[in-house]
C-alpha cells in the first residue's frame, strides 16, 4: 500500500513527545497540582458565618487566609479521579511485589465489614451493646489458633511490625519473669526482614546475625556456634517462608536448639500465607508468630494502614499477652482490660482493641473459603509462583536452585555485560504496563527481583505476564540498551533523578512570587 503524499506517522519510540494544546493525551487528561487549579474563595458547598460566636483564641486568632485551594464539586471529583488513573492497582492487573502479597481484595469481605453494627462500633460503647463485634473477635481468635496450633492470640497489634513488637516484649516479661534478665541476644538471620532487628533492638536485646548457607537458607553450623558463646540467648527472630521465599527446613531443629539453652522462638508470619492448611507452626516449636491479616486473609494493604498483626503465643508465653483481650462468660463476651486482672501480661500496646473493619474482612475470607478453600488457596500460591520461576528460568536466573514457596526469587546475572541493570529493567516493566517486582531484597542477593504471583492470578494473566518478562530479558540481551536506559517512555512521568528526588524532596508547594509590572 503506498502513502506518497501523506504525513509521516511518529513512531512508536517518540509518540509520548507528541505535545498537545490542552496537555492531555487522548484518555490521559492533563493534571495539575490541586493547589495551581483550586483557589481559596472557590468551594462545593456553601456555608453561612457563624453568628453570635466569639473567637477562643483571642490575639491567636488567624487573621489571614488560610491557603487551601478550593474546588467545586464536579472539579473536585475529576482531579481525584484523574489522580486515580495514574495509579498502579491489584484491580487493574498483575501487581509482583514479593515479600508483600499483593492479593485480590473480595468485595463479600468489603460488603460485610460495611454492616450496621460492624462498621459504626465505638471502642467506648459498653460492653453489652457490642456482643456481636466481640463475637466475631473471638471467632476469629479462635481459628487464627486453630490455623496456627497456638493457644492464644493477641488481636491489638496494628501492623506486622507491631505484632514483632508484642511477640518480643512477651519474650522478654517471660525471661524476667523467670529470672532470666541477663539473656539479651537475639539470633538473627541475616535474610530477614529489616523489621526484625529493629524489633529486637527496640525491646533492648542485641541483635547477633547469622550468616546464610549456599542454600539461601539459615547456616545450622553457624547457628550452633553462635550458640556456645555465652548462656545470654533470649532467642532467635526468624522468617519461614524467608525472604528467598524458600522453606527453612531445619527449623524443627533450629527451634530445639533455641529452646535447649532456654531461648524463645520468634517467628515472622508475613510469609504465612504459603503455609495456610498445609503446616501449622505450633508443630515447629514456634512460640510467637505475628500474621499480616492483609496478605494471609486478603484485608487490604498499603496506603499507610488500616493494617492489623494478630500474634499468635505459645504455652510458655500466654500469661503474657497484652490486654486487652476478649473473653468468653456464662453470660455472653466481656473484656479484660486491666493486667491487675492477669497473671502476667506486659500491659497495653494501644488504647483499644485493635482494627474491626480488619477482624471482619479477614473472618469472612476465612469463612467463604472454609478449611479446604485456604489451603487450596495456599497451594495455587505456591504453584503460581514456581510455574513464573520455571516459565523464565532458561532467560533469567534464578538466585537458587530447586522449587520455590510463595515468591520467585531472580539475580541479575542474565544481565551480566549487558549494559542492562535491574532498575533499568524494572522501569521498563512500567512501559509494559506492570508494577516492577520488588527490587534489590532481600539484600542478601544482589541484584535482587522477587516476584510473587500470589493466588489470585489465572493462568491467562500468569502467562502474559510471562511473555512479557521474556521479552524484557531477550531485548536487554539483544543489546537494546538505550531503551532500557529510557523507560519509562509511556508513564505520566519519565524517569526521575530518584538519587535527587531522595536528597532534595519537594515536599511543599509554595506559590509563585508576584511579577511587579512597571507604571506606564
Amino acid at each position: 500500500m503506498k502513502t506518497e503524499g501523506r504525513p509521516t506517522s511518529p513512531t512508536a519510540a517518540n509518540m509520548n513527545d507528541v505535545k498537545t494544546v490542552s496537555g492531555s493525551k487522548a484518555l490521559d487528561q492533563a493534571t495539575k497540582l490541586i493547589f495551581e487549579t483550586g483557589t481559596p474563595r472557590r468551594t462545593g458547598v456553601d456555608l453561612p458565618d457563624p453568628k453570635g460566636r466569639a473567637s477562643r483564641l483571642g490575639p491567636h486568632a488567624r487573621e489571614g487566609e488560610i491557603g487551601l485551594p478550593g474546588l467545586s464539586e464536579p472539579e473536585t471529583m475529576r482531579h481525584y479521579v484523574r489522580l486515580s488513573q495514574k495509579n498502579y492497582a491489584i484491580d487493574l492487573g498483575v501487581y509482583p511485589l514479593g515479600s508483600c502479597t499483593m492479593k485480590h481484595n473480595p468485595r463479600l469481605n468489603e460488603k460485610v465489614a460495611r454492616m450496621a453494627g460492624l462498621s459504626d462500633v465505638h471502642p467506648l460503647q459498653p460492653i453489652s451493646t457490642v456482643q456481636g463485634a466481640l463475637e466475631l473477635m473471638e471467632e476469629l481468635s479462635h481459628w487464627l489458633m486453630t490455623l496456627t496450633n497456638m493457644p492464644a492470640v493477641a488481636l491489638t497489634p496494628k501492623a506486622g511490625a507491631h505484632g514483632e513488637l508484642c511477640g518480643m516484649m512477651a519474650i522478654r516479661a517471660r525471661l524476667d519473669a523467670d529470672g532470666m534478665s541477663h539473656k539479651r541476644r537475639v539470633l538473627v538471620p541475616e535474610s530477614a526482614h529489616g523489621t526484625n532487628p529493629a524489633t529486637a533492638v527496640q525491646c533492648g536485646f542485641t541483635v547477633d546475625e547469622i550468616p546464610a548457607s549456599g542454600d539461601g537458607r539459615v547456616n545450622i553450623e553457624a547457628l550452633r556456634e553462635k550458640l556456645k558463646q555465652g548462656d545470654d540467648v533470649a532467642g532467635i527472630m526468624l522468617t519461614n517462608p524467608n525472604t528467598c521465599g524458600l522453606f527453612e527446613t531445619d527449623i524443627m531443629e533450629i527451634a530445639d536448639l533455641i529452646h535447649a539453652k532456654g531461648g524463645y522462638f520468634y517467628c515472622d508470619g508475613a510469609n504465612f500465607n504459603a503455609l495456610v492448611g498445609r503446616v501449622r507452626p505450633g508443630d515447629l516449636g514456634i512460640d510467637a508468630m505475628h500474621i499480616n491479616l492483609h496478605k494471609t486473609f486478603s484485608t487490604p494493604h498499603g496506603g499507610g494502614g488500616p493494617g492489623s498483626g494478630p500474634t499468635v503465643l505459645s504455652d510458655a508465653l500466654k500469661d503474657h499477652a497484652p490486654v486487652p483481650y476478649v473473653v468468653k462468660t456464662d453470660t455472653g463476651y466481656s473484656l479484660v482490660e486491666n493486667t491487675e486482672d492477669t497473671e502476667g501480661s506486659f500491659g497495653r500496646m494501644c488504647a483499644f482493641h485493635g482494627q474491626m473493619g480488619m477482624y471482619s474482612r479477614a473472618l469472612t475470607y476465612m469463612m467463604s473459603h472454609g478449611s479446604d478453600g485456604l489451603k487450596q488457596a495456599t497451594e495455587d500460591a505456591v504453584l503460581n509462583a514456581n510455574y513464573v520461576q520455571a516459565s523464565l528460568s532458561d532467560v533469567m536466573t534464578p538466585a537458587f536452585g530447586g522449587v520455590c514457596m510463595h515468591e520467585a526469587l531472580f539475580d541479575d546475572r542474565f544481565l551480566k555485560d549487558t549494559g542492562v541493570e535491574t532498575l533499568d529493567f524494572a522501569k521498563a516493566m512500567i512501559d509494559e504496563g506492570y508494577h516492577p517486582m520488588t527490587m534489590y531484597f532481600p539484600l542478601v542477593v544482589h541484584g535482587a527481583m522477587l516476584i510473587e504471583p500470589t493466588e489470585s492470578e489465572s493462568k491467562g494473566e500468569l502467562d502474559r505476564f510471562i511473555l512479557s518478562m521474556r521479552s524484557l530479558a531477550e531485548r536487554a540481551k539483544a543489546g537494546d540498551v538505550e531503551r532500557f536506559k529510557n523507560a519509562p517512555i509511556h508513564a505520566p512521568l519519565r524517569r526521575l533523578d530518584e538519587t535527587k528526588a531522595a536528597r532534595q524532596p519537594v515536599l511543599r508547594w509554595t506559590p509563585p512570587s508576584k511579577v511587579s509590572e512597571a507604571a506606564e
